[in-house]
């Protein structure tokens, strides 16, 4: 055992006088979070067919030839769709100057807090995992859920309000769900149609399940969700009466019905190595939806080199009652219990088209979800009932919180760190507490417990006024 501590501190000693290895504080900021050197410059290793689709799409990216490319990026998990997103994106901006990105994956998302579907312009190269790069969107609705099951139809008509907004200015790269199997391929065949893309390119590897081709003769063939096979239309270019009839364009002068008119498929062999198994995937997937809330979060910190500042130092925003609408999105909250669910949560902050002031008190309850556009995101950090206010903490601007009337509450929890973790507290942690009842409904998203199939589920609401007061 002394022979074997000698020769390992011998080794190390020589790791330490070799020039090529130094000691700095990058060293051991990295080290102190588990990250280390790695040895043999491996970079980034793509495969020969997802070369070849990045170059064939480059090209046809910049020529200017029938538009604008929409390119949708589809495949099982793990196989490499967002990695190649960002190659994608960095190697057209080489060539164009913008690119736009709709944001189809709620779990997952590259530029905003999880639980979102957007529209974005990008215009930098992308250097990082999402975290490091949040974005402010054209176009935002925050759905309030990191799935979309169980309310797939809500889930399409917010794609379709956000693509709406898309311009055709510049290529579109839409990205979606790993979800590729039972109704989640039937739900890709359905955005297949919705969006009709140019070109759809999809990753496959020895690994994943079984995903049959998506080429336009089998899209045609097969029946989505909510659009039928060609079989049952007699044209080739055949008008989408499903979605027409349910789904209206927010912008009118935009062509309407939707016509699906085929597309290039590009398959690519996938042979990335990933460490997760069905077992851990949820936990790393949660651990990188609470950085994404983190990194929208470090917004509210000031440029460095100042120190950084906890949140309970943080001045928040007074809100009135009578000033927002209030909707639970991902459960079915009594009223009077509302508030309760509000406080210490993670809010959408949206605006509404109906006008909300003439409440002399509030609080304003929406009776159903709306499509509508989200602004930002913020933190409920208190309620005052004696001066009826809200307390909300977000890096939204205040010429942009001006627009703001309504306040969305989804299943999206606020990190654990946040609560335990801020520099300078003592004594009880607020809102941090083992006595606590988690079969109220709602109250299991405080603690961060999985969903029931009870609180997933969306219940119908049968009233006929839009909005609720609460005395």
């Amino acid at each position: 055992m002394v022979e074997k501590n000698q020769s390992v501190v011998k080794r190390c000693s020589e790791e330490l006088d070799s020039p090529t290895f130094q000691i700095n504080s990058e060293h051991l900021a990295l080290r102190s979070v588990g990250i280390k050197r790695e040895k043999k410059k491996n970079g980034l290793r793509l495969t020969e067919s997802a070369l070849s689709a990045m170059e064939e799409l480059v090209t046809v990216s910049c020529e200017e030839v029938d538009g604008c490319p929409v390119i949708l990026v589809c495949g099982s998990q793990d196989v490499g769709k967002s990695t190649f997103n960002r190659y994608l994106i960095n190697q057209l901006l080489n060539s164009i100057s913008c690119v736009d990105y709709l944001e189809c994956d709620l779990g997952q998302t590259e530029f905003t807090p999880p639980g979102c579907i957007s529209l974005l312009n990008i215009t930098e190269p992308i250097l990082g995992p999402p975290f490091t790069h949040q974005r402010t969107p054209q176009k935002m609705v925050y759905y309030g859920k990191p799935s979309c099951k169980n309310n797939y139809e809500n889930y399409i008509e917010i794609i379709q309000y956000v693509f709406s907004s898309y311009k055709r200015e510049a290529p579109l790269i839409v990205n979606t769900m790993g979800w590729v199997s039972d109704k989640g391929l039937l739900l890709l065949i359905d955005l297949i149609r919705l969006l009709s893309p140019s070109h759809v390119v999809q990753f496959s590897s020895g690994r994943s399940k079984y995903m049959p081709n998506l080429t336009p003769d089998y899209v045609d063939d097969m029946d989505g969700l909510y659009t039928k096979s060609k079989s049952r239309i007699r044209n080739r270019g055949f008008q989408l009466a499903e979605f027409t009839e349910c789904l209206e364009f927010a912008d009118e002068e935009k062509e309407s019905p939707v016509v699906f008119t085929g597309h290039k498929l590009i398959c690519v062999q996938s042979d990335f190595a990933f460490r997760k198994t069905p077992r851990n995937r949820e936990s790393h997937n949660k651990v990188l939806r609470d950085l994404a809330v983190l990194g929208y979060l470090g917004q509210l910190q000031p440029p460095v080199p100042k120190p950084l500042c906890p949140l309970h130092g943080l001045t928040p925003y007074q809100v009135p009652f009578n000033a927002v609408a209030l909707r639970i999105t991902h459960a079915d909250v009594a009223p009077t219990h509302i508030l309760y669910a509000v406080n210490a949560s993670w809010v959408g902050l949206c605006k509404i088209l109906d006008d909300v002031r003439g409440y002399a008190n509030g609080p304003i309850l929406l009776a159903q979800t709306p499509i509508c556009d989200c602004l930002g995101f913020g933190i409920c950090r208190g309620i005052d009932m004696e001066k009826r206010l809200y307390h909300i903490l977000t890096p939204v601007p205040p010429e942009e919180l001006r627009n703001v009337n309504c306040l969305l509450v989804g299943a999206i929890s606020i990190p654990q760190c946040v609560f335990k973790s801020q520099r300078g507290l003592e004594g009880t942690i607020p809102y941090v507490t083992t006595d606590y009842n988690s079969k109220l409904p709602g109250a299991s998203e405080k603690i961060g417990a999985r969903e029931t199939e009870e609180t997933r589920e969306e219940k119908v609401h049968p009233k006929p006024k839009l909005y609720r007061k609460i005395n």
